[in-house]
């Protein structure tokens, strides 16, 4: 049953990004067909990040009330739901209450399987922590590759952009339908005697790998939300920018699957912490200043770079942990504030390309936020664990 659990486990993280990288593929083509403000397009890239953060705090006392298969399961259901309703039409009111409304559906549901994610990996896989650890966040960049790559050519195909993000409602659909039995089959409540866990909010090693995870977050959604638009707006065709987008994400699940295991084998992971914030604040400021000629190593660079940060972001919560109960608190503490706060980065950049008529002083920003992010990436590294 572990196998098969392992599956589906990596089957939810294949739907976790799509709703963020599907959006922004067909940005251009939405706004000018239903007239989307600006304020729209900076709540919809906004939104779903911040809700990320909202209901993080909430997956760990659903998952002790409910038993945390389970709640995965209604946040699967939930997502699906979310997804159908993202494209539709209201009469009368046209998309974007719809659009508003879906998409805030998505958010919800994506929080609680972020946050549930490693602590079911914590305490059903405890001896395979960097191979379960690397296959779901690879997953997750496969989701977003998947978004980012194949959005624009089902609009082109269809010649609809409804059409394009209803199709992202189908494999959640099945993953439901998949992890329906064993979700169920599965004891409501499986905490092992005598492991209580670890209050985290007055933890310092929670705190610094909660900073962490704001930095990274800031990046790695900007990245879904604005990189397809920022290579757009440098003269690059729709079918081509996506193809760089998948092409970056899809060497995020390259640095995904390798930097968990290469982290759970270090003493400690403050050398690879600090080289891959690095490499993505880098990379995302050369997709907007560097040569566009080059810009397919830019992409990659930041590629490799957020797909290993992510990771090792995740896996922090593994490695500083000593039980499932004590991984689940910190993963909500962590993606609650990582996720609320983290948010902030897509609305920026929005805000700044509003304000500026061009994504310069985003580059500039994502430098500062590498450097910050690789100095709290050295702290959260250093080999010890919550609570002592």
């Amino acid at each position: 049953m572990l196998v098969l659990l392992g599956a589906c486990l990596v089957l939810v993280g294949l739907n976790l990004r799509t709703v963020f990288s599907s959006f922004s593929a067909v940005l251009p083509e939405l706004t000018a067909d239903i007239g989307l403000p600006g304020w729209a397009v900076v709540v919809l890239t906004t939104v779903p990040v911040t809700l990320l953060g909202v209901f993080a705090p909430l997956a760990p006392w659903l998952a002790r009330r409910f038993g945390a298969e389970r709640v995965l399961l209604g946040a699967m259901a939930l997502l699906t739901v979310g997804l159908v309703i993202r494209p539709s039409e209201l009469p009368g009111a046209g998309h974007l209450p719809t659009l508003l409304a879906g998409t805030a559906v998505c958010g919800a549901a994506i929080s609680v399987c972020n946050v549930l994610l490693p602590g079911v990996v914590k305490q059903d896989f405890p001896h395979r922590l960097g191979l379960m650890g690397g296959l779901y966040t690879t997953a997750i960049c496969a989701s977003a590759a998947l978004g980012a790559g194949f959005t624009y050519p089902v609009y082109a195909l269809t010649g609809q952009w409804t059409a394009a993000l209803w199709v992202w409602a189908v494999p959640a659909g099945v993953v439901l339908l998949l992890f329906l039995p064993l979700a169920l089959r599965i004891p409501r409540h499986r905490v092992v005697p005598g492991k209580v866990g670890t209050a985290v909010w007055r933890s310092p090693v929670a705190w610094q790998i909660t900073a962490f995870m704001v930095l990274q977050a800031m990046m790695s959604f900007s990245v879904f939300a604005w990189l397809a638009p920022i290579l757009r707006e440098r003269g690059i065709s729709g079918g081509t920018a996506g193809l760089i987008v998948s092409t970056s994400i899809a060497l995020q699940m390259l640095g995904s699957l390798f930097a968990p295991a290469l982290a759970a084998r270090c003493r400690d992971q403050r050398a690879i912490n600090v080289v891959v914030a690095l490499m993505t604040g880098s990379g995302f400021a050369l997709c907007i200043f560097g040569p566009l000629g080059l810009i397919w190593a830019w992409a990659a660079l930041l590629g490799l770079g957020q797909g290993s940060l992510t990771a090792v972001a995740l896996t922090m919560i593994t490695l500083r942990t000593r039980n499932g109960p004590t991984a689940a608190r910190l993963s909500g503490m962590m993606q609650g504030v990582g996720y609320g706060v983290g948010s902030t980065g897509t609305l920026m950049v929005g805000q700044l390309h509003q304000g500026t008529g061009s994504f310069a002083a985003a580059g500039v920003l994502f430098l500062v936020v590498g450097a910050l992010a690789a100095v709290f990436g050295y702290r959260a590294g250093i080999s010890r664990y919550v609570g002592g």
